[in-house]
């Protein structure tokens, strides 16, 4: 409450005061005009005879002892996660739970944030209604659809050279490959597949990309070749590789903004700090659209019902 409202306030207090004296000489009906209750008039006039104008200022309703206040270690971690990692309520509450074993609800979480003014996202982090959302989808199967792009890299902590991370998400599970490359062309793409195909612990069906010219027609053939369909998005519909677009998103807001101050101009190294991050994500990172599993338990899920030819490969 801003000092100006207080003076409202102890302005409004003084005035019913002086009407008894000055208008009505009666407490009653000076209580009954300003809707006021006989009690609440006598606490006013005794704390004025006690502390003057001063006592007629609106205190705090904050009970002096909370036995169901949230633990002050609590909020100090639900507030690191909201500042480091701008994670929502429901994420929040799911990383307290994993990892903490915390039981709050997010509602809780909400609470707590809106009470210290942290309830409201960056611009390029805030919600958008259901109406303006592309309706979401998933594969049934790991290895139906892979979702594969490339997110340039600005030089990290002052380096001069140029970086291209290649990622690659299983549509079903989530589940990311990433990849540091100093050249973006269909050779590094060409390189980026084979190293996909040999790390992913199920069949590939189906890559599918954006119309780039790194996945122009040597790296179409060359997908072909080993045996996998090749899907070409409409053009200027960055949206149907909605699932590597957002996790580029999480990249930025997890990974490379813990990276500020830190050096690396060689991809030999920046691939040791990306592999470290793919691990935490696929392994220990819970996600929001898996309910709350990470990639890798969502594919052991999947993988009790996998088709034998996939369930093979992911067995191996």
């Amino acid at each position: 409450m801003t000092e100006r409202e207080q003076q409202r306030i102890v302005n409004h207090r003084l005035a019913v005061l002086q009407h008894v004296e000055e208008v009505t000489g009666n407490v009653s009906q000076t209580c009954r005009y300003y809707g006021i209750s006989r009690p609440t008039f006598y606490k006013w006039r005794n704390r004025y005879e006690q502390q003057g104008s001063q006592g007629l200022r609106d205190r705090s309703s904050r009970p002096h002892h909370s036995p169901g206040a949230t633990n002050a270690e609590v909020v100090g971690k639900i507030i690191y996660l909201r500042q480091s990692y701008h994670f929502g309520p429901g994420k929040i509450a799911m990383y307290l739970m994993r990892y903490h074993e915390i039981r709050i609800s997010p509602s809780g979480v909400w609470r707590i944030l809106d009470r210290l003014d942290l309830n409201r996202l960056p611009a390029s982090q805030k919600h958008k209604s259901h109406k303006k959302r592309w309706k979401r989808y998933e594969k049934q199967q790991p290895g139906h659809a892979v979702q594969v792009d490339v997110k340039f890299i600005t030089p990290v902590g002052g380096a001069g050279k140029r970086f291209y991370q290649f990622t690659a998400i299983d549509d079903c599970t989530r589940l990311r490959v990433l990849r540091i490359y100093p050249k973006c062309n269909q050779k590094t793409a060409i390189q980026f597949l084979d190293y996909l195909l040999e790390k992913l612990p199920f069949r590939v069906d189906a890559i599918q990309t954006d119309n780039g010219g790194e996945f122009g027609t040597q790296f179409h053939y060359h997908v072909l070749d080993r045996g996998i369909r090749h899907i070409y998005i409409k053009p200027a519909t960055p949206r149907l590789n909605g699932k590597v677009e957002r996790s580029h998103r999480i990249d930025n807001e997890e990974f490379y903004r813990m990276l500020e101050g830190v050096v690396i101009d060689e991809a030999d190294v920046f691939n040791d700090k990306l592999q470290e991050w793919e691990d935490f994500y696929n392994f220990n990172r819970p996600h929001g659209g898996l309910n709350g599993q990470t990639p890798y338990e969502r594919l052991r899920q999947k993988t009790t019902t996998m088709p034998d030819s996939h369930q093979d490969k992911a067995e191996n």
